[in-house]
């Protein structure tokens, strides 16, 4: 089996390693471009900790801050790799999406304890702030990253696509999604998917495929990449 990865170039290798070690051959076609920003001079004083949805915003966190004693929480357990990888002691992890990481934090922590920052980039998906703020605590959301969308395949994967090369896609998020089906219709290629299966981390990824026809559509049980490796690992 042979599939196309379209995360960002960085995770790119991490999951194609994973995928070699289950047999799986790759081609790494990045979708989205990390772009990291800047951030403004913030103290850190009245944050009891910091919130996590992507890798990419632990990256760019520590581009900003030195500071590694603040408590965090992350999204799922690739991010929660990736704070602890980037020196992060105190680390807790949700079960993979926006909802489970706002019941960790209701669970762990108390509004009067201070504000929760949230590293993010300049799209955001899901309403972390306002489930937060109905559940009384004070948000605050710092942009450090931005991702760009790729304009056209490269060379090698349009060519990857039309000769039949490719039996399946991975996917991560919506806005990836919505990238692929874009650009397969912008190349004429609606009909390589015929033959490919598309393999969403969540519900919400998978929603944004069905404007092309596919040979199938799987759905990892859980929103991180053991439920997706697992997926891979039944086709092997």
């Amino acid at each position: 089996m042979r599939l196309m990865i379209t995360r960002p170039e960085e995770d790119a290798h991490s999951l194609a390693i994973a995928l070699a070690n289950l047999g799986v051959e790759s081609i790494m076609e990045p979708l989205l471009a990390i772009e990291f920003i800047d951030g403004p001079s913030l103290p850190l004083d009245d944050v009891q900790a910091l919130l996590f949805t992507s890798a990419n915003g632990v990256r760019a966190f520590v581009r900003w801050k030195r500071d590694r004693a603040i408590r965090c929480f992350a999204v799922g357990a690739a991010t929660a790799g990736a704070a602890l990888g980037a020196g992060f002691a105190a680390v807790e992890v949700a079960d993979g999406d926006v909802n489970a990481l706002v019941e960790l934090v209701r669970s762990r922590l108390s509004p009067s304890g201070g504000t929760l920052l949230h590293i993010a980039g300049s799209a955001v998906a899901g309403d972390l702030g306002g489930m937060l703020a109905a559940a009384g605590f004070s948000y605050r959301r710092v942009v450090l990253y931005r991702a760009i969308r790729a304009k056209v395949f490269s060379i090698a994967g349009q060519q990857a696509l039309r000769s039949g090369m490719v039996d399946g896609v991975v996917l991560y998020s919506p806005r990836t999604a919505r990238t692929f089906v874009g650009l397969v219709r912008e190349a004429d290629l609606e009909g390589a998917c015929r033959k490919m299966t598309a393999y969403c981390l969540s519900q919400a990824v998978a929603d944004e495929v069905p404007p092309l026809a596919w040979e199938r559509v799987v759905v990892g049980d859980r929103p991180d990449q053991q439920a997706m490796l697992a997926s891979f690992a039944q086709q092997t």
